[in-house]
């Protein structure tokens, strides 16, 4: 079975739909937050970084490992239908890649079941 496509998320409102839902997940490094709308079959996900990340080039930095995560693990343990939004924590940018990982590929199963 080929893994559904993956679509970012571009709009505030899409961001405060995901928000709304109240369904978060808190790592040391990220928060997941999900919702399951169930009218598509892609999965789309949003990535943000606040000021209490850092600076500009911190809050960079953080968006592009939480990007190559989620292309690395969404299209594997995500489920079609599903929003996801990961918001960067400080923590994100001296946290092991490699645990990141582990804590992402953990956390989606956890919400697959729970789905």
């Amino acid at each position: 079975m080929p893994n559904p496509p993956l679509e970012r998320l571009k709009k505030r409102s899409e961001f405060l739909a995901v928000a709304k839902t109240g369904n978060r997940w808190v790592m040391p490094a990220f928060i997941i937050q999900v919702y399951r709308h169930a009218l598509e079959e892609s999965i789309r996900y949003g990535i943000t970084a606040s000021r209490k990340v850092g600076g500009a080039v911190e809050r960079n930095r953080a968006k592009r490992r939480l990007r190559v995560l989620i292309k690395q693990i969404l299209p594997l343990y995500g489920c079609p239908g599903t929003d996801y939004v990961l918001i960067a924590r400080e923590e994100i940018l001296r946290r092991d890649f490699a645990c990141m990982r582990q804590e992402l590929e953990e956390t989606l199963r956890r919400i697959q079941r729970r789905l």
